[in-house]
């Protein structure tokens, strides 16, 4: 069995998408010959936590953990809320306080690549005496935050050990990167850091096929795609809503507001008096001012139910309850190679999606091959208008639903017998 050591940032207790895909892994690496060793920051500042998320690690992998100094610790001093957001990459872009301003500045031009970079010297020096201690085959970092990936590159230099970078999201093209206020020279080496680490690593992971042609123009090195997934190891009964409900969960802030969607839902409420009695909105998890001020100019504030953060496993039950499943991505050109984790959670809900993202989205590819949803662009009324009314008309008629093809490749199961594929063949 080849024993590969991980090394994340997000690790139980952490809440949200980002430690789910590691925790995944590892929870079925051992089926398919690899040996997990997780190294991870002890006390860690999470902004959301989940404690659901400890009882699914294995009782049989060995953990470390590494002490971490957080400077966002530090910074809460100044504004616990803001820097909370920060610190989740959570940025106001439409006219940002002097606070925030001041906050960005220093994250994106004192810290580089991120706010985690502190705990890269003091790990390299604990693993260059652990790796070779106890017959470490291969190493895997995975961001953001994007810093760990240096600790492997020098780990992968001092000690010859193969080395896999995976990426979550993109480094110097994601969303947020423009807001945090570089300078000239921080902007350089951001993207020095950047080709750096492609062009060292000997085999490159990304979550997307935008990701992929992105990093495929700064290095030769082979790019693998390996997306999210879903975990389908407990079965969950549906409870199907007796509204016409239109579900999102995740998320819901910073530029992420389909302003088509009010305004198509509010013309229906005022045409269809059917429509008006059974429509019903779900908004789970964080939700942005923006947003609420937009649902309630459209007058559809009492139509929703905003519960907040709610754990994975209720997150689960509200989805597969759902007649509607509401997908948004930000309407950037960067975001193409954003693709929510939710979205994968939601295909095994196998109930109708209904997404938003930017033309060219990867989104739109794993909805069409699906066959589970339609993909709209942020100005596509008049189809989205449709498309509202026929699944309300199948509402009616106890007929909504989707047929879904191909997705168990997206299975968590599936995925990890891929990567544990490619860390064999290293």
């Amino acid at each position: 069995m080849k024993r590969v050591l991980i090394i994340c940032y997000y690790w139980p207790p952490a809440g949200g998408p980002g430690v789910q895909r590691w925790l995944k892994f590892v929870k079925y690496f051992k089926e398919f010959g690899i040996e997990p060793v997780v190294f991870v920051p002890d006390n860690a500042h999470y902004p959301l936590q989940d404690e659901s998320f400890v009882k699914e690690v294995p009782k049989d992998v060995e953990i470390i953990k590494f002490p971490i100094k957080e400077p966002y610790r530090f910074a809460r001093w100044f504004s616990k809320k803001k820097t909370q957001q920060i610190s989740s990459g959570i940025i106001t872009e439409k006219d940002p306080s002097r606070l925030e301003q001041f906050l960005l500045y220093v994250r994106g031009n004192l810290f580089i690549p991120d706010a985690r970079v502190g705990w890269v010297k003091p790990s390299m020096r604990f693993l260059k005496k652990y790796l070779p201690e106890n017959n470490i085959d291969a190493i895997v970092t995975t961001g953001p935050p994007h810093s760990l990936h240096l600790i492997g590159m020098h780990l992968a230099e001092a000690l010859n050990v193969r080395w896999v970078a995976d990426f979550r999201d993109p480094w110097t093209t994601i969303h947020y990167h423009d807001s945090l206020r570089l300078s000239q020279s921080s902007a350089r080496k951001h993207k020095a850091l950047e080709r750096k680490v492609l062009n060292a690593a000997d085999r490159i992971v990304v979550t997307s096929w935008n990701t992929r042609k992105e990093f495929s123009e700064i290095t030769s090195k082979p790019i693998e795609v390996i997306t999210n997934g879903f975990d389908a190891s407990e079965a969950i009964a549906p409870v199907m809503d007796d509204t016409f409900s239109l579900v999102h969960v995740g998320s819901l802030l910073s530029n992420r507001n389909p302003e088509v969607l009010w305004k198509v839902l509010a013309e229906l409420v005022r045409e269809n008096e059917a429509f008006k009695k059974a429509l019903q909105i779900k908004l789970v998890g964080a939700v942005g001012q923006e947003i609420l001020a937009s649902v309630q100019d459209h007058g559809l504030r009492h139509f929703t139910k905003v519960p907040g953060y709610v754990s994975h496993s209720e997150a689960l039950q509200l989805q597969h309850n759902a007649q509607v499943l509401l997908l948004v991505e930000m309407d950037k050109e960067e975001t193409k190679a954003i693709i929510p984790g939710k979205l994968f959670e939601y295909l095994r809900a196998e109930r109708p999606i209904v997404a938003f993202g930017p033309k060219g989205s990867d989104i739109k590819v794993i909805l069409d091959e699906t066959q589970s949803g339609q993909f709209f662009e942020y100005q596509e009324h008049h189809e989205l208008k449709q498309e509202l009314l026929q699944l309300f008309d199948n509402y009616q008629n106890s007929t909504l639903g989707v047929s879904s093809k191909n997705i168990k490749q997206y299975s968590r199961r599936e995925l990890t017998r891929k990567m544990a594929e490619l860390l064999k063949g290293l």
